[in-house]
């Protein structure tokens, strides 16, 4: 992969590569830190949307997931036919679907974040107190940027 030198226009493109391939690489290995592993990232995410913001329409979940609601449409079949969603009719307005995490759907968000929290612990223990200080500002630092 070539990397251009900095420029006026973009001073920080070194700095920019090495961040971005860093937290590519660390993001892709903390994923595979699972307790299925033939379920998608994408429905992990739909998994854990749900625990985090509760029930919500197959439209909400597209929109936050940022995909097209048919391909949403699938991600949450595949959810259901594997017994991880529910869906049923809303209770105001029965023209509206609500899909709901089933108990087996919240045990495997639970165990994989257990996963990966024990498998970032673990790599914090390995380093010494001066880089897990700076990885803990860095994160801080990145949430702030991100919106979180």
């Amino acid at each position: 992969m070539s990397q251009s030198a900095p420029s006026e226009d973009h001073p920080f493109a070194d700095e920019a590569t090495q961040v971005r391939i860093g937290v590519f690489r660390f993001a892709r290995r903390m994923r595979t830190q699972r307790a299925i592993d033939s379920m998608s990232d994408g429905q992990f995410s739909v998994l854990a949307s749900l625990v985090i913001n509760g029930p919500q329409t197959p439209g909400q979940l597209a929109d936050s997931e940022r995909v097209s609601a048919p391909s949403m449409n699938r991600t949450v079949n595949c959810l259901q036919d594997s017994g991880y969603v529910e869906r049923s009719a809303d209770a105001t307005d029965g023209r509206k679907v609500i899909v709901t995490i089933t108990e087996s759907g919240r045990a495997v968000v639970e165990e994989t974040v257990k996963r990966r929290d024990a498998w970032v612990e673990q790599t914090l223990a390995s380093l010494g107190s001066s880089d897990r200080e700076v990885l803990v500002r860095a994160a801080a630092i990145m949430q702030g940027l991100a919106g979180a």
